[in-house]
């Protein structure tokens, strides 16, 4: 999603990292000397599954493989997962959205800050050129550990990503106002680069024997504004190749929108290289991601409604050529059923699209009766739209895989 009110959980946030590259994508290291970088210790016992049923999710062809089976999934987005402190209010959350049939959910795997909250305050990292620390405590990383466990209690594969377009929990403004910079030199900041990769080797290293890890996502919503497509895609080559390095148990992505030309499209302002900075088609190239994601969000890119149904059937057609999944990652329209449903069947039936996950999913809390937070999109468990935009689809699902 674009922008969060982080309504749910307010942290600090800070300012914002200028474009180089060129016209020919080429890979280089980024990970060079910088300030030093503290990991503080955790009480918290890291994940590890013991299911013999369990395995590590993976590719077929242009479907994902989940514990055996390669077929057409649903899943959703909740991204304060790892923000919630109490780890009763993780079980209901994570056994209600198993109970109903979506087996993938996405969760922020970042959470950055430049000033240290108050005790009982979750943060992940704390960004500052004069030393940053990796937060393994209990209001830390144990909490996206208690995720982790609770995923694998209930059979569901999680996406974690590691750093934000957005300010919205600390992002890439996080480690400008720490390295400087901007949003755009961010992806060239060799500084920032290097923490950037310290915080990503944290986070596999707890989680690389977990089989409750659908994929690790570079990033939520990369963009460059008027860069060169050069620097998305050797950043995103440079840094699966390093993911991959720790870890080959796993699926790595990259997070973006699925901006750029394809076959076929209408020329709009999604369709350019303007809406972005990078060649969505091109960048599934990189051998190092193994599928390919794409959002869907007409209201803030200026489009009808019905222009989303060939957005989801000409991306499907690209990975279908390619060879690898799509997943349509995010999608979100204010009147969810009677706007959304036709994404949904469009993606259930176009070849090269393998799953789909709407934005957001919501439910209420047993530790405070509260309801988690509603950005005019939030899909309530068992209330309201539910129905039509849950239950019918994974109906319609079971249907299409039994066919």
């Amino acid at each position: 999603m674009k922008n969060l009110t982080a309504a749910f959980l307010s942290l600090a946030t800070a300012a914002s990292a200028s474009c180089v590259g060129s016209k020919i994508p080429t890979t280089s290291s980024t990970a060079v000397a910088a300030q030093p970088t503290t990991v503080s210790s955790s009480n918290v016992t890291n994940p590890s599954n013991s299911s013999a049923s369990s395995s590590f999710a993976k590719t077929n062809g242009v479907l994902f493989d989940i514990d055996g089976v390669s077929e057409y999934f649903a899943g959703t987005n909740c991204y304060w997962c790892g923000f919630l402190t109490e780890n009763g209010d993780v079980d209901l959350v994570f056994s209600d959205i198993a109970a109903s049939g979506m087996k993938i959910v996405r969760v922020w795997g970042f959470n950055d800050v430049n000033t240290k909250p108050t005790d009982g305050t979750v943060w992940y990292q704390y960004l500052s050129a004069e030393g940053s620390e990796i937060n393994t405590g209990v209001d830390g990383l144990g909490r996206l550990d208690y995720v982790v466990q609770a995923a694998e209690a209930n059979g569901l594969k999680l996406i974690i990503n590691f750093v934000n377009n957005w300010s919205d929990y600390g992002g890439i403004a996080a480690y400008s106002s720490a390295f400087g910079g901007d949003a755009t030199t961010w992806y060239t900041n060799l500084v920032a680069q290097n923490q950037y990769q310290a915080y990503i080797e944290a986070v596999v290293s707890r989680y690389s024997e977990s089989t409750a890890v659908f994929a690790w996502e570079l990033a939520n919503e990369p963009r460059c504004d008027g860069c060169d497509v050069s620097v998305i895609y050797n950043w995103a080559a440079n840094t699966s190749a390093y993911i991959k390095s720790l870890d080959s148990n796993h699926m790595v992505t990259m997070g973006d929108e699925g901006f750029g030309p394809l076959d076929g499209d209408d020329g709009s302002y999604p369709y350019t290289t303007s809406a972005g900075g990078y060649t969505w088609r091109s960048n599934m190239n990189i051998t190092t991601l193994d599928f390919a994601t794409l959002h869907l969000y007409p209201d803030s890119w200026g489009q009808d409604y019905s222009w989303g149904t060939p957005w989801v059937e000409l991306h499907g057609a690209a990975c279908a050529a390619e060879g690898k999944p799509c997943l349509l990652e995010e999608y979100g329209g204010n009147n969810n059923c009677t706007i959304e449903n036709p994404w949904q069947d469009a993606a259930l039936a176009t070849d090269g699209i393998a799953a789909d996950m709407f934005w957001q999913y919501g439910d209420t809390l047993p530790s405070s009766g509260s309801q988690t937070s509603d950005d005019g999109n939030t899909v309530y468990y068992k209330q309201g739209n539910w129905d039509c935009m849950v239950a019918d689809h994974i109906t319609d699902i079971k249907a299409a895989n039994a066919a």
